[in-house]
This record gives structure tokens, sequence and C-alpha cells, in this order.
């Protein structure tokens, strides 16, 4: 009892009524995105038993989430943001109904592979116009349940969500897969969408904290000369975006889980699972400890840590052993994920919210796809465990670099920008 006292107390961003609405339709629309993109990656595998056809998965929603977030932030700062969100969970709703239907007419053979295979491309373009929207929607309108004072508990929070979901996601799109057929697998997530599109109905309007009205070129110049200028936030989203890009093994799972550990469909849901368990450790850890002393330093040695587990799991064949790396490699990854949440929580003003959500869905989001990429070429060039490999290798690369170029992200303190809001 006193133990739970004490972790209520000390996350004060769950006292709100509207923030606990905001995390359970957040853990929703993240836990069905994660489990389509479970489903959809190892069905194109299987489809076309070809590593570079998972890269070009991620080209394709890479490019359009780039693309659309120079404008998107714009956009969503002139709109309701509760509106917005709701728009992009129904659009999510849609595309996966078109899954759903494509997976069937797969089934009865009424298609060939190379139509199926373009449609789900089509599908992913589709999956990174509208993630270009979500993103500035979701952070902004986070920034308006939470009072500032909380806003680092918050942005946690946010951040434990998401991995929650992100856990559940691959778990469940493993077993669905296995026990049941595509089809069925993709309306599962069509349910979880939609009770996520009647969760944020649950949230009412909030107010538009930007009612001028200004060019679209000169408010996306604003975003970005914002982002340049505040060095703590381009060395976070700097240092994030090169670390995602070269370390993210997860791209070819299906290629270890199928042909080097043999573990089969509910094998390459655990293993797709075990980066958000750790993760979510890390969350529940931080939670109760939040980091206060040199939460730079911490952040640029998990990075460093995130890369030694990619490495050792390319090197492995026991799937315990892959299962732990990965499950490190999450815990790791859950430091960066909340030091940069904060920061962008805190030194970004409320006016600049949607603008700078967008360039971080152009740095950090979308770093995720154009690993994808990056992944999918080194399996098909060098081998997929040398990739593996290189990407770890690369990342630790990415760290010494960032300790020296950006004293920023070394020094800086939460405790000092906390007293000043």
């Amino acid at each position: 009892m006193r133990f739970s006292i004490k972790f209520i107390l000390k996350n004060r961003a769950l006292h709100y009524p509207l923030f606990r609405k905001y995390l359970v339709q957040r853990i929703c629309i993240i836990l069905g995105l994660f489990m389509q993109n479970t489903i959809l990656v190892y069905w194109m595998y299987n489809l076309t038993n070809d590593v570079w056809s998972i890269g070009k998965l991620g080209l394709f929603e890479a490019i359009p989430a780039i693309g659309f977030s120079l404008v998107s932030g714009h956009f969503v700062e002139q709109r309701e943001k509760k509106t917005m969100l709701s728009w992009c969970i129904a659009a999510y709703c849609v595309l996966t109904a078109g899954y759903v239907a494509l997976s069937w007419a797969s089934g009865a053979n009424l298609l060939t592979v190379p139509v199926v295979t373009n449609l789900i491309y089509a599908g992913f373009f589709i999956n990174g116009v509208i993630r270009a929207f979500l993103s500035p929607s979701t952070f902004s309108l986070l920034g308006l349940l939470v009072p500032r004072k909380h806003l680092a508990n918050g942005a946690t929070w946010s951040s434990t969500s998401w991995q929650t979901g992100a856990v559940i996601g691959p778990l469940l799109g493993g077993m669905f897969i296995a026990l049941f057929s595509v089809p069925i697998s993709l309306v599962a997530v069509l349910i979880i969408e939609v009770i996520a599109l009647i969760g944020i109905a649950g949230i009412p309007r909030q107010a538009i904290m930007k009612k001028e009205k200004e060019p679209v070129l000169q408010s996306l110049k604003e975003g970005l000369r914002f982002v340049f200028r505040t060095q703590i936030i381009l060395a976070a989203l700097t240092l994030d975006m090169f670390a995602v890009l070269f370390g993210g093994a997860t791209a070819l799972l299906p290629v270890f889980a199928r042909d080097i550990l043999k573990v089969g469909e509910v094998g390459y849901g655990w293993l797709r699972a075990a980066p958000g368990f750790g993760a979510i450790i890390t969350f529940f850890l931080l939670a109760w400890m939040p980091l206060r002393k040199k939460p730079g330093q911490k952040l640029l040695f998990s990075i460093a840590g995130f890369g030694i587990a990619i490495i050792v799991f390319g090197i492995s064949r026991n799937v315990y052993l892959s299962f732990a790396m990965l499950l490190l490699s999450g815990m790791f990854d859950a430091v960066s994920v909340v030091v940069r949440g904060v920061i962008l929580q805190l030194y970004t003003p409320d006016e600049m919210r949607g603008r700078v959500a967008a360039v971080n869905t152009m740095f950090i989001s979308s770093s995720n796809e154009i690993g994808e990429v990056e992944s999918g070429l080194a399996a098909k060039w060098i081998g997929t465990v040398p990739a593996v490999l290189f990407g770890g290798c690369m990342t630790l690369v990415v760290v010494v670099v960032m300790w020296f170029a950006a004293p920023a992200i070394r020094t800086f303190k939460l405790e000092v920008k906390d007293k000043t809001t």
C-alpha cells in the first residue's frame, strides 16, 4: 500500500482523467499498428522469400512520412488536435479494412502475387501519409492535457503506453498468424483500431493554441529554424536518428526467425516483442526513479549499450540469448526515448508543438523505416548476419562522434529547465 501511494504521488500526470483516456487510446492504436506491421511483414516475406522486399516496405512508408511532415505540422497547429487525431485513427481503420479485403482475395487466388505485393506497398505508402499527421496531433494533444510542470512525467507515461502497444502488438501478431489465417489476424487489428477510435471520442475538443494564419512555407521555415537553433533539441534528434538508422535489427527478424533461429511464427512474435518488453521494464523503472543526474551521459551510454546488444544478437545462434539481447536493446533504447521525449516537451513552446513534432517525425519516426531499407539492402549485398553486425558497429561510431560533436547532450540538466517552467 505504501509503495502504491508513493508511486501515485511520484506520477502526477496520472492524476488527470483526460490524460488517462489519452493513454488508453494511445496503447490501442499503437498495439493495432504494430500487430498489423508484424503480420504484413511476415506475410510479405512468405510471399516473396526476398529480404529486400521487407526493406522496400520501410521505403514506401518513409517517403510519404518525411514528405508530408514538411506541411503536417503547420496543418495540425491550425486545427483542433483531438479532431485531427480522430481523423487519423479513422483513416487507419479504413486502410486496415482494405488489407482485410486484400488478404481474403489473395487467399482465394483472385490476385497474383505481384499484384498483392504492389498493393501492400501502396498500403504502406498510405500509412506513411497518415503517420505524418498522427505524430504531431498526438504530441500536441499531450501538451494540452497535462500541466507543463508535469510534462516530464506525462512524456514518460506516453512513451510507456507506446511501448506497451509495441510489445503486445508484435506478440499478438505472431500468435494470430500462427493460430489463424492472415485475414482473421487483420480483422483483429481492425477491431483494436475501432476501440482506439471510440476511446479518443471520450476526450473533449481542446483550444487551438496558434490561431494566426501564415503561409505554409513561412511556418515550415520557422519550425526548422527553431529546431536547428535549439541545440539540445537538434542534438537529441540527430543522435537518436542515426542510432535507429543503423542499429535496427527488427526489419530482419523474419529471416532470423525462419531461417537462422528456426523458431516459426510464435517465436517470431516473441522476438519481435522482446525490445518492447525491455522498454516497458525501463519505463516503469524510470517512472519510479526518474533520470535526474547527468541524463545526457546516461543517454549516450545507453545507445552504446544498444549497439553492443545488436552486435551480440547478430552473432547469437541460441534463441534464448537472442531474445535476451533484443530485450536489452529495448531497455537501452527506452532511455533514449524518454530523454528525447522530455526534451521535446519541455523545450518546445505550445505554439510550436505541431511543427516540432513534424520535424521529429522526419528525424526519428521515419528513421525506423529508412533503417529497414538500410537493413534490407545490406542483407541483400553482404548477408543478413553481417548486415546486423555492421549496424551495431555503426551505432557505436555514432555515439563516439556525438560525444565530442554535441557537448550540449552531455551536459544538459533536466532540473534547470524544470525550475524555469
